[in-house]
């Protein structure tokens, strides 16, 4: 089994399972998970990057968090 077989197998389970999918990404446990995550990843980037990004890290940082959860 090669890559390209792996990535069409990745491909028809997402197809086949796409409203399930979106279900979970929309779920309040998905929010939780993705607050942690998101706010973790940007304290560690804030901490490493110098503070003139901090707003963008702050704006990247919301678009991810309004696309998973329910919030």
């Amino acid at each position: 089994m090669g890559v390209d077989d792996v990535v069409n197998q990745a491909k028809q389970f997402l197809e086949q399972n796409k409203d399930k999918i979106d279900e979970t990404l929309k779920s309040e446990q998905a929010e939780g998970v993705s607050d942690s995550v998101l706010d973790a990843a940007a304290d560690f980037v804030k901490k490493i990057a110098p503070d003139a990004v901090d707003e963008h890290v702050d704006n990247v940082r919301s678009t991810i968090d309004s696309k998973i959860g329910n919030e």
